[in-house]
C-alpha cells in the first residue's frame, strides 16, 4: 500500500505542488526524511524559479512524477546537521541547487563533475536512494547530503543567491570550461533571460568584452546600460550581423525556442566556440561547412559540479555579480509562471518563503 506523502517521512513538511499537467500549484503537506549522520537540514528562505519549473509542472518533457514540488535554487538557514557533517553548522547560510545526489564512483563523480553523473539525481521529481520523490524548494524546509550543499558567503543576499544556485552555474561553468573566461576575449551571448543576463554579468566580471545578440531591439539600452555589455546586435537584422562577421572568440547561446545556428557560426572567429544552453523541443539545423572552413567547434554544457558552483558563488560574492531578481509571495507563484511564459520578468523571479509561505491551521 502506497504510504501518504506526509507519512512517507518523519518530519513534516510544508509547499506548493502541481498535482497534474495542467500545472497549476497549489498548498501541499508532506514529509521530509530525518537528519541523517551526513545530512544537513534548513529551513528555506528563497527559492528562485526557473524555466524548468514551468516545464516540469506541466510535464512537457514527459518525466513528471505528481504531485510535483518544484524550485531547485533554493537559499536558506541550517537548522540541524547531521553527527558526521563537517563543513556545516547551525545558523550557516546555504543553499541547494539543481542535484542532490550522485554515485560518488563514477569518472564524472571523481572528477567533481557529479552534474554528469549518469545516476544524478535531481532536487525535485526524482526517485532518491530510499524508494521516495524528491521535492524541490517551493517548500519550508529542505534535507540533502552535506556533499550537494553551497555555502552562501555572508555578503551575498539570500534572495539573490537563489538563482545563481541553477542560472548562474549554468552559464558559468561553460565559461571556464571552454576558455571563454580570459580578460581581452570577445564574446557573443545570445537571449537576455534568465540565463543571458547573468552570463552577461559574469563575462563583464572576468575582464571580456560582449556583445549581446537578441530578437528585440527594445532591449538595447537595457543590455548596455544596466547589464554593461558592450556592444548589441539586432539577429534578425541582416546588415548589424553582416557588419559582425567574424568577430567573436565565443558564443553562450541561451535560447530555447527554435532559432538559425547558421548566423551565429558566422559570428565567430576561426577557431571559435558555439556553446548551447537552452534546450529547444525539437532538433535545430546543424550547417556543416562552417565549422569545416572555420574548424570552429559546437558544445553544450548543463549546470555544473559541486567544487564548481561553491567556486562560482564565492566568484559572485567577490566580484558582487547579483541577478536581476523579482521577489514574489508564494500565493502569487501561478501568476509568476503565467508571466514567464510570457518572458515577462526582469529577469528571475524569486520565491519568499521565510516571510509569505502560509502553513493553513
Amino acid at each position: 500500500m502506497t504510504r501518504l506523502p506526509e507519512e512517507e517521512h518523519p518530519n513534516k513538511a510544508f509547499g506548493w505542488a502541481a498535482r497534474d499537467s495542467y500545472g497549476v500549484l497549489s498548498p501541499f503537506k508532506f514529509s521530509r526524511r530525518a537528519t541523517g549522520e551526513k545530512d544537513v537540514a534548513f529551513k528555506v528562505l528563497y527559492c528562485g524559479i526557473c524555466h524548468s519549473d514551468l516545464h516540469m509542472a506541466k510535464n512537457e518533457w514527459g518525466t513528471s512524477i505528481y504531485p510535483l514540488v518544484p524550485g531547485h535554487e533554493i537559499a536558506g538557514e541550517v537548522t540541524e546537521v547531521g553527527s558526521k557533517v563537517q563543513k556545516f553548522k547551525v545558523g550557516d547560510r546555504v543553499g541547494v541547487g539543481c542535484l542532490v545526489g550522485s554515485c560518488r564512483s563514477c569518472d564524472s563523480c571523481k572528477d567533481n563533475l557529479e552534474n554528469y553523473c549518469p545516476k544524478m539525481v535531481l532536487t525535485y521529481g526524482a526517485k532518491y536512494y530510499d524508494g521516495t520523490i524528491t521535492y524541490g524548494g517551493y517548500s519550508d524546509t529542505m534535507v540533502a547530503d552535506e556533499h550537494f550543499i553551497v555555502r552562501i558567503p555572508d555578503n551575498m543576499p539570500l534572495d539573490a543567491a537563489a538563482p545563481l544556485l541553477c542560472a548562474g552555474i549554468t552559464v558559468y561553468s561553460p565559461l571556464r570550461y571552454y576558455g571563454l573566461d580570459k580578460p581581452g576575449l570577445h564574446i557573443g551571448v545570445v537571449g537576455l533571460g534568465g540565463l543571458g543576463h547573468v552570463a552577461v554579468k559574469f563575462a563583464k566580471a572576468m575582464g571580456v568584452k560582449v556583445t549581446v545578440i537578441s530578437t528585440s531591439p527594445n532591449k538595447k539600452k537595457e543590455a548596455l546600460e544596466n547589464l554593461g555589455a558592450d556592444s548589441f546586435l539586432v539577429s534578425r537584422d541582416q546588415d548589424q550581423l553582416q557588419g559582425a562577421i567574424g568577430t567573436l572568440d565565443g558564443i553562450i547561446d541561451t535560447v530555447s525556442a527554435q532559432h538559425p545556428l547558421l548566423p551565429l557560426l558566422a559570428l565567430l572567429k576561426s577557431h571559435g566556440k558555439l556553446v548551447l544552453l537552452g534546450a529547444p523541443e525539437k532538433p535545430l539545423e546543424l550547417p556543416v561547412f562552417p565549422l569545416l572552413q572555420g574548424r570552429k567547434v559546437m558544445g553544450g554544457s548543463l549546470i555544473g559540479g559541486m567544487k564548481e558552483t561553491q567556486e562560482m558563488i564565492d566568484f559572485a560574492a567577490k566580484h558582487e555579480v547579483k541577478p536581476d531578481i523579482e521577489v514574489i509571495a508564494m500565493d502569487y507563484v501561478n501568476t509568476a509562471m503565467e508571466r514567464l511564459l510570457k518572458v515577462d520578468v526582469k529577469y528571475r523571479f524569486v520565491i519568499d518563503i521565510g516571510n509569505t509561505l502560509r502553513i493553513p491551521s
